[in-house]
């Protein structure tokens, strides 16, 4: 056996003895805490009470289904392997008797057909695939290689992208697929008119994007007052006569400067749709508050558009006419919006939202509604749960998500005076003797899940070296001996917001399920909210000269560091730091400028080097005569924002861990700052998985960086 090999066995081990043996209380490992199955993606169908949905058991990601009125929740699909490929773009035709979906892509990554993800490198590669099934059950029927499918109205067609165009295949399969049409430029955002006779979709250009419409293969796709901007977001009315769409500045003008966000105003349209005219209904303001949109656009009933916007400092959902005039703010109050459907009949806007009775409630989610002409708010939901993608079935039966600081996420539905019904099978129905066989069916929440270890976090905060009020969640063992250690859990995004309870995003319940296991071996964990992320208002979400600019949320992490100290029960000498992402890049940070605070880090797949990251073309580009005006001060900013540029400071110890097919933070980024550490006196490990992505889409890598990152933390700041 060589050095390497047995220094392989040796971290293989210490792994194992990690997942294996806690270091006090129950007999209790992270994949036990991590056993639950994950549900996300809830959809209703049109015009039967049916939902549907999308389950992580695992890593075996699977189609789950339920109908009214009892929503017995039942399993459709047996993928049974897990093989890293997720399961998008899940809808039900309008009579509920099929299920369209994506297998396999990188779409968490904003990635999609182009670059299929191959976790368990397999020599053939994999295919990003539309699939249908039969909602009744059955074995699924492959539509076609594409993406981003968009089911007729009819329920007979799903039209689809495959290599840049637009295709059609009956949803059945019954006959071979039939490419519509190619228009120069990308193509995407396929949306069928109502009566399914045409179909919206956005083209992207050099400089600009237009919305067209397309008829049939004779007559030539209609563009949308076609100009000098970048439209998108297309809507069809009702009727199917007219489409509202977002219209933005298209590319070029002088170059703004580097170090300053800059402000993007935008503004909603109307166009005839079938002769393409259009006239505008409302623009944004010039400021960057005011022109900052997520992009939920709605036509309602009552002639309404409904949009979110951040003008008064907070995310929220507003209305106006669809003949013009001035928006109506539907959701006044100081929290955010988050995500938001209409009813089927138009006339009101389920959301959910940081807010409620309870005094933390910002760091919750709740259900809401309110009518689409009027601010009139009513909550559904309450308490010290947390509740999230609402839908509403045809017969006005309310569905979301719901979980607590103690129960993982399960389907639910809404009953009388808010009370909810977890939609949680004992059992799955089978199609077949030989499916029985196959299908071990999980409940969402085993029997067997130890409750028992779990901690209720503590909402916190505190203050950042420039008075910023900072925002977290504290765990703490529920048997402390003495002064214990103690981590910042930093999140990625960094437009994310960790919450008093499981999270509604996987990556982030996996997170949430990961900082109660480090509690339950004895270590106080202060999750951190740190400015750049969501919930708290504009200026908390936006700050000015963060990251690339000046890294001011880096404050954030070092009071965090400072408040762990001030706390009784913790060692200030055995303070840790850990997170993905962004989150590890402030784990980077941490220990370049403050390793005598943070004695030991875990980065996963972070930045370490912004000028690497995004390139100095673009501050010091000759592609044309000018620059930013701060090209050379933003230049040298970049780079003292890189942990890169204070290794000299750093002498921490840490774990550095990267899938080596990791698309948005490419594993260059891990591979140089190792390159530099190795130059120095620094103690530095690293974790690579191979064909790992990003999003870490093979559970057995989830569990394999999770060990490492305990097993770290506890040899260097655990009990000796």
């Amino acid at each position: 056996m060589t050095i390497l090999q047995r220094a392989r066995a040796c971290v293989l081990a210490l792994i194992c003895c990690c997942l294996l043996s806690p270091v006090w209380g129950a007999d209790v490992t992270f994949e036990q805490l991590r056993g639950y199955a994950f549900p996300t993606n809830l959809i209703a169908a049109k015009s039967v009470s049916r939902v549907a949905w999308t389950v992580d058991e695992r890593g075996r990601r699977n189609v789950w289904v339920a109908s009214g009125p009892d929503f017995a929740a039942r399993q459709l699909t047996v993928y049974d392997a897990d093989d890293g490929q997720e399961i998008s773009s899940l809808q039900l035709t309008a009579d509920g008797s099929r299920a369209v979906y994506v297998r396999g892509g990188d779409h968490s990554g904003s990635w999609g057909e182009e670059s299929p993800v191959n976790v368990l490198s397999h020599p053939a590669g994999t295919k990003v695939e539309i699939w249908s099934v039969l909602f009744a059950g059955g074995a699924p029927v492959r539509l076609a290689d594409g993406d981003y499918p968009a089911v007729s109205p009819d329920g007979l067609r799903v039209a689809y992208l495959k290599n840049g165009a637009a295709w059609v295949v009956p949803i059945d399969a019954s006959a071979e697929p039939k490419k519509l049409f190619t228009a120069r430029g990308g193509t995407s955002s396929l949306r069928w008119s109502p009566d399914g006779s045409r179909l919206a979709f956005v083209s992207s250009r050099d400089a600009t994007s237009y919305v067209g419409v397309y008829s049939d293969e004779r007559t030539p796709i209609l563009w949308m007052a076609p100009s000098v901007y970048r439209d998108g977001s297309p809507v069809w009315s009702p009727d199917g006569k007219q489409i509202v769409f977002i219209r933005r500045l298209g590319d070029g003008g002088p170059p703004s400067p580097a170090l300053q966000f800059a402000a993007r105003p935008w503004s909603i349209w109307v166009a005839d749709a079938r002769s393409g005219t259009a006239k505008p209904l409302w623009s944004s303001g010039a400021s960057r508050r005011e022109s900052t949109f997520n992009f939920f656009l709605e036509w309602a009933a009552g002639n309404r558009i409904v949009f979110n916007s951040y003008a008064d400092g907070w995310q929220h959902l507003y209305s106006l006419p669809a003949n013009g005039g001035t928006p109506r703010l539907l959701t006044p109050g100081e929290y955010m919006v988050e995500e938001a459907t209409l009813s089927p009949d138009g006339k009101r806007v389920l959301f959910s939202a940081n807010t409620g009775t309870e005094n933390d409630d910002i760091d919750r989610r709740h259900l809401f509604q309110t009518p689409v002409d009027r601010s009139e708010v009513s909550q559904l939901t309450a308490g010290k749960g947390l509740e999230w993608s609402p839908v509403v079935t045809s017969d006005d039966r309310v569905m979301f998500i719901s979980a607590t600081s103690q129960r993982p996420p399960v389907p639910a539905t809404l009953l009388a005076k808010g009370k909810q019904k977890l939609v949680a099978p004992e059992s799955v129905p089978a199609t077949s003797p030989a499916d029985r066989q196959k299908v071990l069916a999980p409940t969402f929440v085993p029997a067997t899940y130890p409750f028992d270890v779990l901690v209720t976090p503590k909402k916190v905060t505190f203050k950042a070296a420039d008075g910023v009020i900072v925002h977290g969640q504290l765990f703490e063992p529920k048997r402390a001996n003495g002064k214990r250690p103690a981590v910042v859990y930093l999140h990625g995004g960094p437009q994310r917001q960790m919450l008093l309870g499981w999270h509604m995003m996987g990556g982030y319940s996996n997170d949430y399920a990961f900082n109660q296991y480090l509690a339950h071996r004895g270590f106080v964990v202060l999750s951190l909210n740190y400015r750049l992320g969501p919930g708290y208002g504009f200026d908390y979400h936006f700050p000015a000269r963060s990251g690339q600019r000046g890294a001011s949320e880096y404050q954030d992490v070092k009071a965090a560091g400072q408040y762990l100290q001030s706390l009784p029960n913790v060692d200030a000498n055995r303070i840790g730091v850990y997170g993905g992402s962004y989150g590890g890049y402030l784990t980077a940070m941490s220990l370049a400028h403050d390793s005598a605070l943070f004695k030991a880090g875990v980065d996963i797949h972070g930045v370490h080097d912004w000028i690497l990251h995004y390139g100095a073309k673009d501050l010091l580009s000759r592609t044309r005569y000018e620059a930013p005006p701060d090209a050379r001060e933003a230049l040298e900013t970049n780079w003292s924002s890189s942990p890169v540029s204070a290794l000299s400071n750093w002498t921490s110890p840490v774990l550095l861990i990267t899938g080596d097919d990791d698309r948005n933070v490419s594993v260059v980024q891990t591979v140089d700052l190792w390159r530099r550490l190795r130059e120095t006196d620094v103690h530095a490990e690293t974790l690579i998985l191979v064909d790992e992505t990003h999003s870490m889409h093979r559970y057995e890598n989830v569990l394999r960086t999770n060990a490492a990152t305990v097993e770290f933390l506890e040899r260097f700041l655990g009990d000796r």
